[in-house]
């Protein structure tokens, strides 16, 4: 972990090329993720231009402090003791939507998703349907390959470009993304989403307008909407889907549909969600993903991922269950 002087020397640069409003300090991490929950950030910056961000990235660069990229960090878990570092925010100021002539749609990653679907359904385009209830930034949900009903964005993608490390803008085709369920190339690559390219179908705009809504309808019937929570926690993997169903389904079956460890819960309303009913911590979050991850494969030998990704103070980020793992043993306790 880097000095808090090289901390301090990393805001110092930030402060020339930022305006005061886009730099904050010691900001609770937990104003800026869904689940409510993080300690202090050293630094948060939110470029409002490419040329603003170029600079913000040849800082870090330079003092090499560690740093993280975010949206509206809706698949991340902050942890408690907050991050000795810089988050870097890619707003909406990165937004925007056009169609071009050839019919290809150009958006930007600070773009909120249910905002970029309705633009593709006026358009009078098909494929992003299935993504109008994910909350997030397109952003996110290209590297993740996001979406629903067992689909993701990566089906109608061109290409996305990015800003490398050394500030040159590289665009990178589709063919090189990698894309696969909840999973793509640009998770290990160290670079910031700017904007991508899709491809989509013409359809119908009413027949998607009522699709969006059917959707949205069912989200509501069956997902919570009330308490704090980050979405699906665990992946859903064909092999657990073939033999019990979805993850949800697997830890209903294994006994922890409404079980509380804290402050976090497995909803009641959807097991693989986990809910903030007030004052969870990052580490009740992680004692619940590996509980359900020992119990689940206790009762089916599959052992669940986790879409969500844990920042570590040091600045480590990581599938939530490869830090929960390590909690197994206490999550025994609970069997």
């Amino acid at each position: 972990m880097r000095s808090v002087a090289a901390v301090r020397s990393t805001a110092d640069a930030l402060q020339t090329v930022l305006p005061p409003h886009a730099l904050t300090f010691d900001l609770p991490l937990a104003t800026l993720g869904r689940w409510r929950i993080g300690g202090p950030a050293d630094v948060v910056a939110s470029p409002e231009s490419i040329e603003m961000l170029r600079e913000v990235m040849a800082i870090i660069t330079r003092t090499g402090v560690p740093h993280v990229i975010v949206g509206d960090g809706s698949n991340l878990l902050y942890d408690d003791a907050g991050f000795r570092g810089v988050v870097v925010r890619i707003g909406r100021a990165f937004g925007g939507f056009a169609l071009d002539e050839d019919g290809v749609v150009n958006a930007g990653a600070g773009s909120w998703v249910p905002c970029f679907v309705r633009q593709v359904i006026d358009a009078g385009l098909a494929g992003a349907t299935h993504a109008i209830g994910i909350p997030g930034t397109l952003g996110g949900l290209l590297t993740m390959n996001g979406g629903s009903q067992r689909r993701g964005i990566g089906e109608n993608v061109l290409s996305v470009d990015v800003l490398e490390r050394d500030g040159s803008l590289v665009r990178i085709e589709q063919a090189d993304l990698d894309y696969r369920y909840r999973q793509s190339a640009l998770q290990t690559r160290a670079a910031v989403v700017l904007s991508a390219r899709f491809h989509f179908a013409l359809a119908d705009r009413h027949t998607l307008r009522q699709e969006a809504i059917s959707i949205l309808a069912a989200r509501r019937a069956k997902f919570p909407r009330v308490r704090a929570n980050c979405g699906s926690v665990f992946v859903s993997d064909p092999a657990l889907y073939n033999l019990i169903g979805p993850p949800g389904m697997a830890i209903e079956k294994a006994g922890l549909k409404g079980f509380s460890i804290g402050g976090a819960q497995f909803s009641p309303d959807h097991a693989n969600f986990i809910v903030n009913n007030g004052g969870a911590r990052s580490q009740d979050v992680l004692e619940l993903i590996a509980l359900a991850r020992s119990r689940v494969q206790a009762l089916t030998g599959i052992a669940m991922d986790a879409e969500v990704r844990h920042l570590a103070p040091d600045g480590t980020l990581r599938p939530a269950h490869e830090v929960g793992h390590n909690l197994t043993s206490k999550a025994t306790l609970y069997s």
